[in-house]
């Protein structure tokens, strides 16, 4: 690139590269482009677009010493290249630039400015203090898959009721598997929204979607449910996660977003005398939101139960927590059965833990019967078949 362009050129990463590409696809409706000054403090004091809700303003605002340069720099009507891991992504018709507040900022979307917050810290290395709007052109705006993959499923099933959830399923144990029953049952077609992450995650996109579909393919009626990546953005993060899951998941076509009691952004707030919650903040998206029960396995009631239902008390619940059963993977543990299902924590430690016996084989014929044939196994077979070991109860 010569001289003369590099000052007509800013670099933005893949976070901010999704986030412009929702927008330009209708996904973040009622955002219908980059905000200038005026508007963004409109919607910082009023949390509104118009008559609908929207928790901060939408911005362009990438970090970098060589990008404030370029941006404070900029005069109307200039036109700006846009790039994007070393490929030109969009262009830029240059309306307005402004100072921003980047702590400011932070607070909007996460609530707090602490440091120790893990998203918090990784927003502000890529917040900029200046901020650019404008008309943009994505330089290669291929049609939404998501919402292609969406509309032919509704079309196949004559859906006339859409519901969502938005999961991580990180890894996906038995809580998350009676989340979705409970979802299911209750409309024609269940789109799950798979978290996928821009940083390397403790189990990996491709790996937690594997384990998904086989839970749908075995489990589940398979044309009433469709699994559909949304990147991960700064965008979702925050205690307005769920308003913003709520515009997205309506923009897409659903009719009712499904959130667990427990999710991050559900926390309570003090307001005119009465108790609420986020979801009472959401004003103008045509879309229920459902708050699910939250489930625990009961050792009195020995099974999967509502905690609005069971009576036996916390002392005698297992709760689901993703990041414990993750740290027994992680050890090389399988979790018992009541946690995960087993085909599915068999499939989880193989990936987790490839190649971890010396002699497989011999591990397996000294350990677990046979049929006296000669038979080459997985370690997804071992831990399948040691599982069965453990539910052995005769001498227990």
């Amino acid at each position: 690139m010569t001289s003369s362009r590099k000052n007509k050129t800013i670099f933005i990463d893949k976070e901010a590269a999704s986030a412009l590409e929702l927008v330009k696809h209708g996904l973040l409706v009622p955002v219908t482009h980059l905000m200038g000054e005026k508007e963004s403090l409109e919607v910082s004091q009023t949390g509104f677009i118009g008559d609908k809700s929207f928790p901060f303003p939408f911005i362009l605002a990438p970090s970098g010493v060589k990008n404030e340069q370029v941006i404070s720099s900029l005069k109307k009507g200039e036109k700006v290249s846009i790039i994007c891991q070393h490929q030109k992504f969009a262009t830029l018709i240059v309306d307005e630039i402004f100072k921003i507040n980047p702590t400011e900022r932070i607070k909007q979307i996460y609530g707090t400015d602490d440091r120790f917050h893990p998203g918090v810290q990784a927003t502000f290395k890529r917040l900029g203090s200046w901020a650019i709007c404008g008309e943009y052109k994505l330089l290669h705006n291929t049609p939404n898959q998501n919402l292609q993959i969406i509309n032919e499923a509704k079309s196949a099933i004559d859906a006339n009721h859409v519901s969502s959830l938005f999961m991580a399923a990180n890894p996906l144990h038995r809580a998350h598997e009676r989340f979705i029953r409970q979802t299911l049952d209750t409309t024609d077609l269940l789109v799950i929204f798979l978290l996928k992450p821009y940083e390397v995650a403790n189990i990996s996109y491709e790996v937690r979607r594997e384990s998904l579909e086989f839970f749908i393919s075995n489990f589940l009626p398979k044309n009433r449910v469709i699994i559909v990546p949304l990147e991960n953005s700064y965008i979702f993060a925050g205690y307005n996660e769920i308003m913003i899951d709520a515009i997205v998941a309506k923009n897409y076509g659903c009719h009712r977003l499904t959130v667990g009691r427990n999710h991050a952004g559900l926390g309570m707030f003090y307001d005119c005398n009465s108790n609420k919650s986020i979801i009472d903040k959401v004003v103008g998206i045509d879309i229920e939101i459902e708050i699910a029960s939250e489930y625990v396995y009961c050792d009195k009631c020995r099974t999967l139960v509502s905690k609005n239902t069971c009576p036996h008390g916390q002392h005698h619940q297992i709760s689901y927590h993703s990041s414990s059963i993750l740290e027994l993977l992680e050890l090389g543990i399988l979790p018992p059965a009541v946690l995960m299902r087993r085909e599915i924590s068999a499939f989880l430690l193989s990936k987790i833990l490839p190649n971890r016996f010396k002699n497989l084989e011999q591990l397996y014929y000294n350990l677990l019967p046979s049929g006296g044939l000669l038979e080459e196994h997985t370690e997804k077979d071992f831990y399948q078949d040691l599982m069965k070991l453990y539910q052995t109860t005769s001498l227990t």
